[in-house]
């Protein structure tokens, strides 16, 4: 399998596994538990129908909307997500560059291999930086200030994973970052020569944003699971959400509400955006799915805040559907780091095209000149 026999986000996914070390492709695969939720996360985009309407003369299609005070090209961006050395050397540099070319967001995370300045000079495009709350404060305060200066447009607070998820998979594999050579591994990264002397010979393997602050940004000795809990803020609060909303002063969305409850809060905190999210099925194993709730939510607050839909989306039809339910975007994580995986930059542009062809023709399909033109008249759910 190549590059040229990638349709969609599962042969990106098929192509990854033959190009990644097992433990590095189930890292990216895998949820928590018995990984029920993370099945569900894309099962539940089935449990309704489009309704599309037809003689419209629908072919010019402005699929453009405004996130995060951001224009983006087409409403799906890539969410932050953590280490990208590990699934290709150039890493972040290659996602940002993409994103770039492709005129959408790109999320970065405060575990990311490539700092903020970096990314920064790299690209002047719409850009998102996730931010977890540290134990020392400082730290979250210096990751704040580092992205005003470095042009960062807007940022989000992760609150889903003040502990890391127990990913069982990881643990069957021997996963650990950085990776190491273990007699359940060993196999698989000699069978992947191109990977390991990648990781090898190139750029060290480091947590770019904390590497100056705390040494263990720089000396893991451990899994990144473990420094997750270890220096993340287990007892993070509201007032500590709305400590970091202020101190940014700018466009900021909680990534990880599920429930009517917290969305209210977000907007009381002074949010400007909600992203429903379970983390991509990697956190709680048995919590509902975004787009479960993503019905209750828009009707309680989509008029107040934005909403965007993370976790599960596979395809362009997913996008409508929960824009015809009132989200303002979809954003996705899996599917980008399978393409990262298979082919760097270029897998990553070819993905993104993909998906965006996606949503065009589908519109089209749909009768929908804009989508604007997408709303509850064009899904229903089934009963059965």
């Amino acid at each position: 399998m190549n590059l040229k026999d990638c349709h969609n986000v599962e042969d990106f996914r098929k192509l990854a596994k033959k190009k990644l070390p097992s433990p590095i492709f189930h890292y990216i695969d895998g949820g928590s538990d018995d990984e029920i939720t993370l099945k569900r996360n894309t099962d539940s985009f089935n449990k309704c129908d489009l309704i599309p309407n037809v003689l419209t003369g629908a072919s010019d299609i402005d699929l453009t909307t405004t996130v995060l005070g951001q224009k983006i090209g087409f409403p799906l961006f890539l969410s932050a997500t953590a280490m990208h050395r590990l699934y290709h050397h150039e890493g972040e540099t290659a996602t940002a560059r993409a994103a770039d070319k492709m005129g959408t967001m790109f999320g970065i995370s405060t575990m990311s291999t490539t700092s903020i300045e970096e990314i920064g000079k790299l690209t002047k495009g719409p850009k998102l930086f996730q931010l977890y709350i540290h134990k020392d404060k400082g730290l979250t305060d210096n990751l704040i200030e580092r992205c005003k200066k470095s042009g960062f447009n807007s940022m989000c607070l992760t609150v889903d994973a003040v502990v890391a998820g127990n990913r069982e998979r990881d643990h069957r594999t021997g996963f650990s970052t950085p990776p190491r050579l273990t007699l359940g591994s060993l196999l698989s990264f000699a069978l992947h020569p191109t990977w390991s002397l990648n990781y090898l010979f190139r750029k060290k393997f480091e947590l770019s944003n904390v590497i100056h602050t705390t040494d263990k940004g720089s000396k893991i000795d451990q899994s990144v699971m473990n420094y997750m809990n270890e220096q993340f803020e287990a007892k993070m609060s509201w007032s500590d959400a709305e400590y970091c909303v202020k101190k940014w002063g700018g466009p900021f969305a909680l990534k990880g509400v599920m429930s009517v409850q917290d969305a209210k809060k977000a907007i009381d905190i002074g949010c400007t955006a909600i992203i429903i999210s379970n983390h991509g099925g990697r956190q709680l194993d048995g919590s509902r799915t975004p787009f479960d709730q993503l019905t209750e939510i828009v009707d309680a607050v989509g008029d107040k805040i934005e909403v965007i839909l993370d976790s599960g989306v596979r395809r362009g039809t997913h996008v409508l559907k929960a824009l015809a339910l009132g989200a303002k975007a979809c954003s996705f994580g899996k599917g980008y780091l399978f393409a990262l995986g298979a082919a760097g930059q270029q897998g990553v542009e070819l993905l993104l095209q993909k998906m965006k062809a996606e949503i065009n023709r589908d519109m089209i399909l749909m009768g929908c000149k804009s989508i604007k033109d997408l709303n509850r008249s064009k899904v229903i759910f089934r009963k059965d």
